[in-house]
């Protein structure tokens, strides 16, 4: 995790407390709900979330195999440049190392491309589908009278939250709202 992460980690935290406290003195401590939710389970779990995840992976899976093509032309030309070093003139051998460099420079642009359209995929997905789990939240929130809901992180995130009771997580119910909703 960079520092970039943890100080927005770290803020999100205190903007939190903020809140929660706020929140308690304006609510009636018998009438504060709280509820956590873990959205990369609700997007791993939920049809429209694996339809999704499936169509990244098959994307990059697509992509990663020219790749690899790309990789082993590139493997297959460095070992026939090896191969021929000795036989070929020193204008046959710097045209041909040449060619080399230009391909690897090719390799390495699309490369970047390639990381760069799949980040901005996986954000697209993300943000999309955050969306669509807060709406799904809320809906389960409001229907159980919860007045805070709090983003639970897990494993593959931040985890913002340290402990909770299973009472409180909303998860299971978010996924089957989701569901619901987005067909």
């Amino acid at each position: 995790m960079n520092w970039l992460d943890r100080t927005a980690m770290w803020a999100s935290i205190v903007m939190l407390s903020g809140v929660v406290g706020a929140m308690a003195g304006l609510v009636e401590a018998a009438d504060f709900k709280m509820g956590v939710v873990d959205p990369q389970t609700v997007l791993e779990k939920t049809k429209a979330g694996r339809r999704a995840l499936d169509t990244l992976k098959e994307y990059a899976q697509a992509r990663q195999k020219l790749l690899a093509q790309d990789e082993e032309d590139l493997k297959s030309m460095e070992k026939q440049l090896k191969e021929q070093e000795s036989t070929l003139s020193d204008a046959a051998k710097k045209e041909k190392q040449e060619k080399f460099r230009t391909k690897i420079g090719e390799y390495q642009k699309r490369l970047q491309e390639f990381n760069q359209e799949l980040a901005a995929k996986q954000k697209g997905l993300v943000d999309e589908y955050m969306k669509k789990i807060s709406s799904a939240t809320q809906t389960v929130a409001e229907k159980s009278g919860f007045a805070l809901v709090v983003d639970k992180g897990s494993e593959q995130t931040i985890k913002i939250v340290i402990y909770n009771k299973d009472a409180i997580d909303l998860t299971d119910q978010v996924i089957k709202e989701f569901d619901r909703v987005n067909k």
